[in-house]
């Protein structure tokens, strides 16, 4: 069974799911109500140092930037409709891979265009993050969940989760903290220049 996380709380990988190499870090969502336009939200991530900033403009990984650190972190593309079950977007990462000087990996989930469509987490139901084993063939048996609830319901981005070293060995902790800035305030914040 996977640890499930309330909002603040943290999980050692290591007793959440022993021996994970290579985790997978899975976005999923339904919107709510929507007016007819599409709805559609993005995962991200954003490799950062010891001073909690990026350290490039590379370390920023989403749908026009899958890849990172070596190829540590990837993303596994776009879903611009969170139609049908399980994740609607996933990002992998090689544990053993990410470099020493990556202390943390924020995952972040935004709506495109949430401006111009009038759109906020208001109108999504069904949020979570969930970071599992890639090796492991059931991909349940093991991991972690962290359910959105109704925490940000008019922001349009929110930093859902991090992965963190925690001296020799790698942590989750659930974080959903939101931006009503979109993309833009959640990367800004983290040493990105925005345009």
């Amino acid at each position: 069974m996977a640890v499930s996380l309330s909002k603040g709380g943290n999980v050692s990988l290591a007793k959440a799911a022993p021996g994970m190499l290579n985790a997978v870090v899975g976005l999923g969502w339904n919107p709510r109500t929507t007016d007819g336009a599409a709805f559609d939200l993005d995962a991200s991530a954003l490799l950062c140092g010891e001073n909690g900033k990026v350290r490039s403009d590379a370390d920023f990984v989403f749908y026009n930037n899958l890849s990172a650190d070596n190829g540590s972190v990837t993303h596994q593309g776009d879903n611009r409709t969170g139609e049908g079950e399980g994740d609607d977007e996933q990002i992998l990462i090689n544990l053993a891979q990410v470099s020493p000087d990556v202390a943390k990996i924020a995952f972040i989930a935004s709506i495109d265009q949430a401006d111009q469509r009038g759109q906020n987490f208001g109108q999504v139901s069904d949020a979570y993050i969930r970071v599992f084993d890639a090796d492991d063939p059931t991909n349940t048996e093991k991991g972690v969940r962290f359910d959105l609830g109704e925490d940000a319901s008019t922001e349009t981005a929110l930093i859902f989760g991090e992965l963190y070293r925690n001296g020799g060995e790698w942590k989750f902790r659930a974080i959903a903290q939101g931006y009503s800035s979109g993309l833009a305030g959640v990367i800004t914040d983290f040493g990105l220049q925005v345009g």
